[in-house]
């Protein structure tokens, strides 16, 4: 019998964009169990709550995570909106959405990149990444910010977009589709990317379910699961439907995430056309009285805000739990019967985010 050995993976590693740390039990070169250990960079930002006003908090919502930092703000904001019985204006729902999925090209270009480095194809890294900064350049034109934008409060966003820089946007997005379609014809056709992902940290559609997970690694099973179908925001007006593969292997969270791709640049064409007219916020008195668990689709998946206020300047508590949190335990379940020459592609299938699970 092949003797076993336990490898630590992480959490500093020159494939890791994230410092995740895994025990990888090993028989020769075949992993046969992990260990998952979490809170290598915990920060301490719920027990913000206690130190800053429930305006202010946002600002901290959004350093949770760099990737998706308007959507945590969002989040938030969605929660204190639903406690303080707050109506949000219709244009502002508008911009919330186009912020929204521009992130999530962002966020999935990033990650395609990653993913290609990750198998050692640094052409189709940059390519990837090279597409990833026309939409910061979206970001930085419409917020001022490439990374953390600002825009999202309570009661609204703090910045309009202009009709000619919505134009302008509208007639950038056929280019930049057809560019997309271009990369991920590499990703999804290319035969050595199938050859390397094709059977690889399979996933089953049960155990999916079973085990809690989120997003593009839940749907690559075959789950029909997309927040957005709730129609949060605008996209109960804009009729999205949610991206499904079946085969629940590395190859078909790719393919999950380079067709998501195509439907944020379909959504935001469409944001932008039916744009309301109108004011961007609502003034906003009092303190958030009561509790709401808020939730949106994160590019990883499904992200919770559970907040509680007591009347007061001050939240009583607020609780985050994110899609990456809900995909370790797939990811424990996939790695066993993987090569140790395949750990980072697995680990990377899941779109890790540790600041975001750690805070």
């Amino acid at each position: 019998m092949p003797e076993r050995i336990v490898v630590p993976f992480g959490p500093q590693h020159p494939v890791l964009p994230e410092p995740i740390h895994l025990d990888l039990v090993l028989e020769d070169e075949l992993v046969v169990d992990v260990v998952p250990s979490i809170g290598y960079i915990h920060r301490g930002l719920e027990q913000l709550v206690q130190k800053r006003e429930y305006t202010e908090y946002v600002y901290v919502a959004e350093r949770i995570c760099g990737i998706c930092s308007f959507m945590h703000a969002l989040c938030y904001c969605q929660g204190i909106e639903h406690i303080m019985e707050l109506e949000v204006p219709d244009r502002s729902r508008y911009l919330r959405t186009i912020w929204s999925e521009c992130s999530r090209l962002h966020s999935h270009l990033l990650w395609l990149g990653l993913f290609a480095d990750g198998m050692g194809f640094e052409n189709l890294f940059m390519r990837s990444w090279q597409l990833r900064e026309s939409v910061l350049d979206v970001f930085e034109d419409t917020t001022g910010g490439r990374i953390i934008q600002g825009t999202c409060k309570v009661g609204g966003v703090r910045r309009d977009i202009g009709q000619e820089k919505l134009d302008e946007m509208h007639r950038a997005l056929d280019p930049f589709e057809e560019k997309c379609r271009d990369l991920g014809d590499v990703f999804l056709n290319d035969e050595t990317v199938k050859y390397r992902l094709q059977g690889l940290g399979v996933l089953s559609k049960d155990e999916a379910y079973t085990l809690g997970a989120a997003g593009p690694t839940l749907r690559g099973s075959g789950v029909a699961v997309d927040h957005r179908e709730t129609g949060y925001a605008a996209y109960g007006d804009l009729g999205f439907k949610p991206v499904v593969e079946t085969a629940g292997d590395c190859y078909a969270r790719c393919a999950v995430r380079v067709r998501e791709l195509y439907s944020s640049i379909d959504l935001i064409r469409r944001a932008i056309e039916e744009m309301p007219e109108g004011p961007i916020d609502v003034k906003v008195k009092g303190a958030p009285n009561g509790e709401y668990f808020s939730r949106v689709e994160q590019p990883r998946g499904e992200v919770v805000h559970y907040l509680r206020g007591d009347g007061t300047k001050h939240l009583a508590r607020a609780r985050i739990r994110t899609p990456t949190l809900a995909n370790i335990p797939a990811l424990v379940k996939m790695l066993p019967g993987a090569q140790l020459a395949d750990v980072p592609v697995v680990v990377l299938s899941i779109d890790p985010c540790i600041s975001c699970t750690e805070r």
